[in-house]
């Protein structure tokens, strides 16, 4: 078990960090790295507005800010003695601490709570009760009809030789609820039962149709309507080609599927200018459709959850998909992993669990599940097997291991950037070669982290071309996308190319869910480069061949669960790259965030 911590190296008077003029705990726990500035900035101002001068209730505000900050909904008190705390430090003792809380004229105006064992500031509080009563009102709202008789008829349309029981029986299950979670590991077929999902809801839709107003929904009536979303761009537009292509595989027409198109949910929900955290479609603008779905699940957040449950009308279905083992949100919470284990015991549980792997990577497989078991030999066995899928190399010099690669796949998109054709042609030929190879990091910064490395390998590739890359843009420098640009259309975790056209201007190919489009680069804000990527950004994507670069045992990012995102980031290949130490401190190490929704969900 482990708390995510910041770095905890003594700071100065001249880092940002340091809240300069906090004495007492707040000062010692500043300096140690505990807390941040903002974090005792913003407790001090609360209690200057609440009229609260207990040091101790202070203290716990600013924990709960912190926990935020780290991705948790709150701070459990028991437990802070847990963090990396500064030597001679005495905290409160825990009863006394927690007696005072509650008694504290914060509570009283409810600007805290403390509930569930978690002190938790106003907004999450709310934001997880509400999570909570939406999910379970759904799942005590009256089930949808369903025609047998349809349904079955759809069973055969959609029945194929790697169509398993198990997903057969998830699409069972969200023909007849209005709610489904459906998670599994890589290779379970996720995509491929949403795929049938979608057909079979499409068609009870035209059953109804026929059975209440007696016309023929392909010519009269209202038509089926479907949404499918995920957290970033590069991630829907996985889901609308996966879709895409088992509809194909079936014969059966996105027409009469409701022609499922996929963005992200930030599109779905109707993004405004005005907030970050509110959106067109809420519960006076429900959104319209019959069925959504939401991929990659494992990355939503809290509040995005939040706003995606208030907009869904009771009477739509909703399928969540994802991996549960994946990395949580970058923001607070853990929703999906929450959503598993707050309705295991459940009678009405909306979780669907797909476990059989249909993949031939057999390596990739092992070592994914000795991941989720935790078994750091059998995932050191797996890696140290030798075959053709896995290869673990363990070195002091990673530069001397990743050259080769990093530079050859360097190579291969410039020279589809550079080579004969349209712009769009080469563009479209360079962004296919990103998805061959992909080095991924834990860390942004250091000598472990992408900054380092994406400077590197374009040091690589200069010598190897012979010439200077030629600026910023140089064609074929592999772009990521960093923030939502709704103005532009272009997504958080797209990615994209430069390319020069033939007027020798340079632009910036992003790969969106429909055809690549160019840009002027000087419209882009929220770019960087992409022959390095951090394990986080990789969320939602996938190439051929991962290269994984462990940082030292010691990182306070290296955990079970970014390992395993990393591994499952493969489809045919993957290298590993650190140290033992490194693997057994990934594995024995887990992401645990404070929330208290799976205890609600339980009840």
């Amino acid at each position: 078990m482990s708390i995510e911590v910041p770095e905890t190296a003594e700071r100065t008077s001249y880092d940002a960090r340091v809240a300069v003029g906090a004495t007492g705990r707040f000062a010692a726990l500043n300096r140690a790295g505990v807390l941040d500035a903002a974090d005792v900035r913003v407790a001090q101002r609360v209690g200057a507005l609440g009229e609260e001068t207990d040091e101790s209730v202070l203290l716990a505000v600013a924990l709960a800010v912190r926990a935020v900050r780290l991705g948790s909904v709150g701070v459990d008190l028991r437990r802070v003695a847990d963090l990396p705390l500064p030597d001679g430090l005495v905290l409160p003792e825990t009863d006394a601490w927690i007696a005072a809380v509650e008694g504290s004229p914060l509570t009283e105006a409810g600007v805290i709570h403390y509930e569930l064992d978690l002190v938790s500031l106003d907004r999450y509080h709310r934001l997880e009760r509400q999570v909570a009563d939406d999910l379970l009102a759904r799942l005590a709202a009256d089930a949808p009809a369903v025609d047998t008789d349809a349904l079955a008829t759809t069973r055969q349309r959609i029945a194929g030789d790697h169509f398993s029981a198990e997903q057969a029986a998830a699409v069972e299950h969200a023909a007849h609820h209005r709610t489904t979670v459906l998670t599994g590991g890589p290779g379970t077929g996720k995509t491929t039962t949403v795929a049938r999902i979608v057909v079979a809801l499409a068609d009870q839709f035209a059953a109804a149709q026929q059975r209440q107003l007696g016309v023929d929904v392909a010519t009269h009536g209202r038509h089926f309507s479907v949404a499918l979303a995920a957290p970033t761009g590069k991630a829907a537009t996985r889901l609308q080609e996966a879709v895409t292509a088992e509809l194909a595989a079936l014969g059966i027409d996105p027409a009469d599927a409701g022609r499922p198109e996929a963005s992200t949910l930030h599109r779905l929900l109707g993004w405004r200018p005005d907030t970050t955290t509110r959106f067109v479609h809420d519960r006076s603008n429900r959104l319209k459709h019959d069925l959504i779905v939401v991929d990659e699940a494992s990355m939503v957040d809290l509040t995005l959850m939040a706003r995606l449950l208030e907009a869904v009308r009771p009477e739509t279905r909703l399928v969540l998909v994802g991996d549960p083992g994946q990395l949580t949100s970058v923001g607070a919470g853990a929703v999906l992993s929450d959503l598993v284990a707050g309705f295991a015991d459940h009678p009405a549980s909306p979780v669907v669990a797909l476990r059989e792997n249909h993949r031939s990577t057999e390596e990739i497989k092992a070592l994914a599940q000795a991941l989720r078991d935790g078994d750091a030999d059998e995932v050191l066995a797996v890696l140290r097997g030798g075959s053709a899928e896995v290869e673990y190399v363990e070195t002091d010099d990673p530069a001397t291991v990743l050259r080769p690669a990093c530079t050859a796949a360097a190579l291969r998109v410039h020279a589809a950037a550079t080579g004969p054709g349209e712009p769009a042609a080469r563009a479209a030929a360079a962004l296919d070669a990103l998805e061959e190879f992909r080095l991924l990091c834990a860390h942004r910064e250091g000598p472990f982290g992408v900054r380092h490395w994406n400077r590197q390998i374009e040091t690589w590739l200069a010598e190897e071309l012979g010439q200077p890359l030629g600026g910023g843009f140089y064609a074929g420098r592999p772009l990521l996308v960093t923030a939502n640009d709704y103005t532009l259309d272009i997504y958080n975790g797209e990615t994209g190319v430069v390319v020069v056209d033939g007027d020798g201007r340079r632009r910036a190919w992003i790969a969106g869910a429909n055809e690549p489009r160019a840009f002027a680069p000087g419209r882009l804000d929220a770019v960087e480069t992409m022959h390095a990527m951090t394990i986080h950004k990789s969320q939602g994507s996938q190439a051929d061949t991962i290269t994984v670069l462990l940082p030292d045992p010691d990182s306070r990012l290296l955990a079970r669960e970014l390992f395993y995102t990393a591994v499952t980031r493969a489809k045919r290949r993957l290298r590993v790259v650190g140290s033992e130490a490194s693997v057994r401190a990934a594995v024995a190490t887990t992401a645990q965030r404070a929330t208290s929704l799976r205890r609600r969900l339980h009840g």
